[in-house]
């Protein structure tokens, strides 16, 4: 390999690298002139690099560190002062160690290459710079979180008890002079900041959802973090009706309607991430309940390696998502991550000459170049009418976010008969049966058996925090009643090493994030014969096993060994499976 210059540029590196060809390079060189954006950065929107490689040709060439700050911890202020506001901001840049002795600066920046920025740094600090490669994301969410001055959810009440004097909740509104209350209590700073504030920590605790809750003497606030709810500091029950007005009001929902259950969206930005909204209300006997679902547009795309499938897994499912035609069915309850799993695997298909086309209830994130279609059955766009409607508009690919009903299905198997790759999402607990469910649904198992290429299931298991990871030592016996099969798991020892999170002020409880555990089920000749014969989903699940099938219990065992689990996620997320001695 051609050996690189340090001070040759970027572009023309991933060039010499064969990571970019000229023309790719003159395109985006091009675009820089026009947007003004950074190289990097318009590589990395374009894909035209995966951000792995470009940080790893900047830490090898340049000899800068790439560093995670979402798992860095707390930078200390005497740190932080060092660097103004205006200069964080102006480079995107955040400071996050000084050595006092050797008067060492040592800054996170997503463009290690601006040496304008690097200059202005060593002039107002009067320190020498270390610079480590961070994500941009993380740094704008780091800039917010230190340099941005947030007042504290006591603070935001006791301005609130100033401004409102009097609990304003009323079970009905029927007085127009009440709803122009509501509304200018809704605007007013307290309220605005007191809703901000809940929004903002669940987006910096990486949240999937909100609860705001009435309770008899307060509002009860819970985060879901990687799938388990944690409460909140409680608001004042003073604050209810104002706060859910707030939140309505930025829904696009009616304020004055407080008896039946409403739905709504949000759009805002964080950091450089567009994040989405889903808000729902519902009437309690304490008022109404608020539930609010964080969709994260870049979370829920990821790359297929990196969901969490086992290798003969993954390879199935790659084999099947490039068939031209066929169903691939995703099962799992709600909340497992199937969203997740077939946007992965569309964005994979997505290419200038596929027309992908979805429907689904709601949409969760929106994909260029997928075209997306969202249920409305008020005005009769049911998932069926949908597909009727797809199979004129020439598709390649499409995909069906729920089957709720026989005539779904049967439009989708239809599908897939006339050359189409069919996906869409089944609420069963494992993979073999979804199979007798469509069976059940009135399907016949001719038409089964013709069209469907995989079934997979699957679960979401949370994963060790890496800071306070600790290993013990446990007796292979103590694991048996687990289902530890002894084909797949022959190399244990009668000692075995496995790992807990101890807790820390990185994690919640000894967890961050979450990862997929998967039961992929290859419907080959011998599954075909047995939907043909009507099986039952045991002789199905037996069949596939002795075919190599790894169940959710093996794929969450795996991650237990590999030490990204523990024995209390596997435990709850999954059923033994019956071991034969």
């Amino acid at each position: 390999m051609e050996i690189l210059s340090p001070h040759r540029k970027l572009g023309e590196m991933l060039v010499s690298l064969g990571f970019l060809t000229e023309e790719q390079l003159k395109s985006a060189l091009e675009e820089q002139k026009k947007t003004g954006y950074k190289l990097g950065e318009i590589l990395l929107n374009s894909k035209l690099v995966s951000e792995e490689i470009l940080f790893a040709i900047l830490a090898k060439q340049f000899n800068i560190p790439y560093i995670s700050l979402s798992e860095y911890g707390e930078i200390p202020q005497e740190v932080l002062s060092l660097v103004s506001d205006k200069i964080a901001k102006t480079y995107q840049l955040i400071p996050i160690e000084y050595n006092s002795k050797t008067k060492v600066l040592t800054v996170a920046m997503s463009d290690p290459l601006d040496l304008v920025a690097i200059d202005n740094l060593k002039l107002s600090t009067k320190c020498d710079i270390r610079i480590v490669v961070a994500r941009k994301n993380e740094i704008l969410e780091a800039i917010s979180k230190y340099y941005e001055k947030k007042e504290s959810i006591e603070e935001i009440e006791k301005d609130a008890e100033k401004e409102f004097s009097s609990n304003s909740d009323v079970a009905i509104i029927e007085d127009k002079s009440e709803i122009t209350e509501l509304e200018l209590k809704a605007d007013a700073a307290p309220v605005v900041k007191a809703v901000n504030y809940i929004i903002d920590q669940a987006l910096s605790f990486k949240a999937s959802d909100i609860l705001i809750e009435p309770q008899e003497k307060q509002i009860r606030i819970r985060y879901r973090i990687d799938g388990v709810f944690h409460d909140q500091k409680p608001l004042h029950k003073k604050l209810l009706a104002s706060v859910v007005t707030r939140i309505k009001i930025m829904a696009k929902m009616d304020i004055t309607e407080r008896r039946k259950p409403q739905d709504g969206r949000i759009r805002l930005s964080y950091g450089d991430r567009q994040i989405n909204l889903r808000v729902s209300t519902i009437p309690t006997a304490y008022g109404e309940k608020v539930a609010i679902r964080i969709l994260d547009a870049k979370a829920l795309i990821l790359a297929l390696s990196e969901l969490g499938f086992e290798e003969e897994q993954l390879k199935l499912f790659e084999k099947a998502i490039k068939q031209p035609y066929g169903m691939i069915l995703v099962t799992g309850p709600t909340g497992s991550g199937k969203t997740t799993t077939l946007y992965s695997a569309l964005n994979v298909l997505n290419n200038p000459d596929v027309n992908i086309m979805t429907v689904e209830d709601p949409v969760e994130a929106v994909i260029y170049g997928i075209n997306q279609v969202n249920v409305n059955e008020k005005v009769g766009l049911t998932f069926a009418a949908a597909l009727r409607a797809f199979l004129r508009q020439d598709p390649d690919v499409i995909m069906v976010g729920e089957i709720r009903d026989k005539e779904t299905i049967e439009i989708g198997i239809n599908a897939a008969l006339t050359g189409h790759l069919v996906f869409a999402t089944l609420h069963t607990n494992e993979a073999a049966s979804a199979i007798t469910r469509l069976i059940n649904m009135g399907v016949e198992p001719f038409l089964i058996a013709s069209t469907l290429t995989i079934v997979i299931s699957q679960k979401l298991v949370r994963k060790i925090c890496k800071n306070c990871r600790q290993q013990y030592k446990i007796n292979l016996q103590q694991l048996k009643p687990l289902g530890i099969n002894p084909d797949i798991f022959k190399e244990l020892k009668e000692e075995v090493i496995l790992y807990k999170g101890v807790g820390c002020d990185k994690c919640q409880d000894g967890y961050k994030g979450r990862i997929g555990i998967f039961e992929v089920l290859d419907c080959n000749d011998s599954i075909k014969e047995l939907i043909l014969k009507k099986a039952t989903h045991f002789e199905i699940k037996e069949t596939a096993i002795k075919n190599g099938m790894i169940t959710l219990r093996e794929a969450a065992l795996k991650k237990l060994l590999l030490g990204s689990t523990t024995i209390e996620e596997v435990i709850k997320n999954t059923f033994a499976d019956e071991i034969q001695d």
